[in-house]
Protein backbone atom coordinates (compact mmCIF):
# COMPACT_ATOMS: atom_id res chain seq x y z
CA UNK A 1 0.00 0.00 0.00
CA UNK A 2 2.78 2.45 -0.74
CA UNK A 3 1.98 5.76 -2.33
CA UNK A 4 3.04 6.37 -5.91
CA UNK A 5 5.52 9.18 -6.63
CA UNK A 6 2.78 10.75 -8.77
CA UNK A 7 -0.85 11.44 -8.04
CA UNK A 8 -3.16 8.63 -9.04
CA UNK A 9 -5.57 9.93 -11.72
CA UNK A 10 -8.60 8.66 -9.82
CA UNK A 11 -10.29 10.96 -7.33
CA UNK A 12 -13.49 11.61 -5.44
CA UNK A 13 -15.81 14.60 -5.36
CA UNK A 14 -17.89 14.78 -2.17
CA UNK A 15 -20.80 17.23 -2.04
CA UNK A 16 -21.43 17.98 1.63
CA UNK A 17 -24.91 19.27 2.43
CA UNK A 18 -27.34 19.91 5.23
CA UNK A 19 -30.96 18.81 5.41
CA UNK A 20 -32.03 22.45 4.77
CA UNK A 21 -30.40 22.32 1.28
CA UNK A 22 -27.27 24.30 2.26
CA UNK A 23 -24.08 23.09 0.55
CA UNK A 24 -20.55 23.45 1.93
CA UNK A 25 -17.98 25.11 -0.32
CA UNK A 26 -14.27 25.36 0.39
CA UNK A 27 -11.89 27.99 -1.00
CA UNK A 28 -8.64 26.36 -2.10
CA UNK A 29 -5.39 27.87 -0.84
CA UNK A 30 -4.14 27.88 -4.45
CA UNK A 31 -6.06 30.08 -6.87
CA UNK A 32 -7.73 28.70 -9.98
CA UNK A 33 -5.64 28.63 -13.19
CA UNK A 34 -6.95 32.09 -14.15
CA UNK A 35 -6.08 33.53 -10.73
CA UNK A 36 -9.66 33.77 -9.43
CA UNK A 37 -10.75 32.22 -6.11
CA UNK A 38 -11.24 28.45 -6.42
CA UNK A 39 -14.42 27.41 -4.60
CA UNK A 40 -15.21 23.72 -4.55
CA UNK A 41 -16.60 20.73 -2.70
CA UNK A 42 -14.25 18.19 -1.13
CA UNK A 43 -12.04 16.54 -3.73
CA UNK A 44 -9.02 14.30 -3.55
CA UNK A 45 -7.11 11.49 -5.18
CA UNK A 46 -6.74 7.91 -4.12
CA UNK A 47 -3.64 7.26 -2.01
CA UNK A 48 -3.03 3.90 -3.66
CA UNK A 49 -4.42 2.10 -6.71
CA UNK A 50 -6.62 -0.36 -4.82
CA UNK A 51 -8.05 2.16 -2.34
CA UNK A 52 -11.82 1.77 -2.25
CA UNK A 53 -13.79 4.79 -3.54
CA UNK A 54 -15.75 5.02 -0.28
CA UNK A 55 -12.58 4.87 1.81
CA UNK A 56 -11.08 7.64 -0.33
CA UNK A 57 -14.19 9.79 0.22
CA UNK A 58 -14.14 9.23 4.00
CA UNK A 59 -10.41 10.03 4.19
CA UNK A 60 -10.61 13.15 2.04
CA UNK A 61 -13.58 14.56 3.96
CA UNK A 62 -11.70 14.04 7.24
CA UNK A 63 -8.43 15.51 5.89
CA UNK A 64 -10.00 18.60 4.35
CA UNK A 65 -12.82 19.43 6.80
CA UNK A 66 -12.24 17.46 9.99
CA UNK A 67 -15.67 15.86 9.49
CA UNK A 68 -16.06 12.16 10.30
CA UNK A 69 -18.31 10.95 7.47
CA UNK A 70 -19.24 7.90 9.57
CA UNK A 71 -20.32 9.88 12.65
CA UNK A 72 -23.86 9.75 13.96
CA UNK A 73 -26.11 12.00 11.89
CA UNK A 74 -23.89 11.80 8.80
CA UNK A 75 -25.00 9.87 5.72
CA UNK A 76 -22.42 9.16 2.99
CA UNK A 77 -23.88 8.05 -0.35
CA UNK A 78 -22.06 6.87 -3.46
CA UNK A 79 -24.00 8.39 -6.33
CA UNK A 80 -22.49 5.87 -8.79
CA UNK A 81 -21.54 8.71 -11.12
CA UNK A 82 -18.12 9.30 -12.61
CA UNK A 83 -16.65 12.25 -14.46
CA UNK A 84 -13.68 12.06 -16.78
CA UNK A 85 -11.87 15.33 -17.28
CA UNK A 86 -8.64 16.67 -18.74
CA UNK A 87 -6.05 17.63 -16.13
CA UNK A 88 -5.15 21.33 -16.26
CA UNK A 89 -1.67 21.93 -17.72
CA UNK A 90 -0.74 23.84 -14.55
CA UNK A 91 -1.21 20.64 -12.52
CA UNK A 92 0.10 18.13 -15.07
CA UNK A 93 3.45 17.81 -13.24
CA UNK A 94 1.66 16.07 -10.35
CA UNK A 95 0.82 13.09 -12.59
CA UNK A 96 2.97 10.53 -14.39
CA UNK A 97 4.19 11.47 -17.86
CA UNK A 98 1.51 10.81 -20.44
CA UNK A 99 -1.41 10.98 -17.98
CA UNK A 100 -3.82 13.64 -19.22
CA UNK A 101 -7.17 12.61 -17.74
CA UNK A 102 -8.57 12.02 -14.26
CA UNK A 103 -11.54 9.83 -13.33
CA UNK A 104 -13.66 11.32 -10.52
CA UNK A 105 -16.27 9.40 -8.49
CA UNK A 106 -19.14 11.47 -7.01
CA UNK A 107 -20.47 11.12 -3.45
CA UNK A 108 -22.92 13.05 -1.32
CA UNK A 109 -22.57 13.54 2.43
CA UNK A 110 -25.51 14.79 4.46
CA UNK A 111 -24.37 16.28 7.76
CA UNK A 112 -26.17 17.69 10.82
CA UNK A 113 -26.84 21.44 10.74
CA UNK A 114 -24.69 22.10 13.80
CA UNK A 115 -21.62 20.22 12.57
CA UNK A 116 -18.34 22.18 12.86
CA UNK A 117 -15.90 22.41 9.97
CA UNK A 118 -12.14 22.48 10.69
CA UNK A 119 -10.24 23.26 7.51
CA UNK A 120 -6.81 21.97 6.63
CA UNK A 121 -5.02 25.34 6.14
CA UNK A 122 -2.57 23.82 3.64
CA UNK A 123 -5.50 23.12 1.33
CA UNK A 124 -8.23 25.68 2.06
CA UNK A 125 -8.48 29.23 3.36
CA UNK A 126 -12.23 29.56 3.96
CA UNK A 127 -15.53 27.72 3.96
CA UNK A 128 -19.09 28.87 3.41
CA UNK A 129 -22.55 27.34 3.36
CA UNK A 130 -24.75 28.33 0.42
CA UNK A 131 -28.18 27.42 -0.90
CA UNK A 132 -27.57 24.59 -3.35
CA UNK A 133 -28.21 26.55 -6.57
CA UNK A 134 -25.99 29.41 -5.37
CA UNK A 135 -23.28 26.93 -4.41
CA UNK A 136 -23.36 25.46 -7.92
CA UNK A 137 -22.89 28.91 -9.43
CA UNK A 138 -19.88 29.66 -7.20
CA UNK A 139 -17.97 26.47 -8.10
CA UNK A 140 -14.95 26.82 -10.33
CA UNK A 141 -15.31 23.29 -11.69
CA UNK A 142 -18.20 22.57 -14.04
CA UNK A 143 -18.36 18.92 -12.91
CA UNK A 144 -18.63 20.11 -9.29
CA UNK A 145 -21.43 22.52 -10.23
CA UNK A 146 -23.26 19.77 -12.12
CA UNK A 147 -22.98 17.42 -9.13
CA UNK A 148 -24.48 20.04 -6.81
CA UNK A 149 -27.36 20.58 -9.24
CA UNK A 150 -28.09 16.82 -8.97
CA UNK A 151 -28.65 17.07 -5.20
CA UNK A 152 -32.46 16.96 -5.42
CA UNK A 153 -32.16 13.57 -7.14
CA UNK A 154 -29.61 12.09 -4.75
CA UNK A 155 -30.33 13.74 -1.39
CA UNK A 156 -31.23 11.30 1.35
CA UNK A 157 -34.95 10.85 1.97
CA UNK A 158 -34.90 13.15 5.02
CA UNK A 159 -33.30 15.98 3.02
CA UNK A 160 -35.17 15.64 -0.28
CA UNK A 161 -38.08 17.96 0.53
CA UNK A 162 -36.09 21.19 1.14
CA UNK A 163 -34.31 20.73 -2.19
CA UNK A 164 -37.61 20.33 -4.01
CA UNK A 165 -38.91 23.54 -2.39
CA UNK A 166 -35.78 25.63 -3.09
Amino acid sequence: MSSAPYKIPESVLVVIYRENSQVLLLCRAVAAPGGEPFWQSVTGSKDFDDEDWRDTAIREVREETGIDALAQGCVLTDWNLENLYTIYPEWQHRYAPGVWHNRERVFGLQVPADLCVHLNPREHTAHEWHAWRDAAQRCFSSSNAEAILLLPRFATQSAAEPFAQS
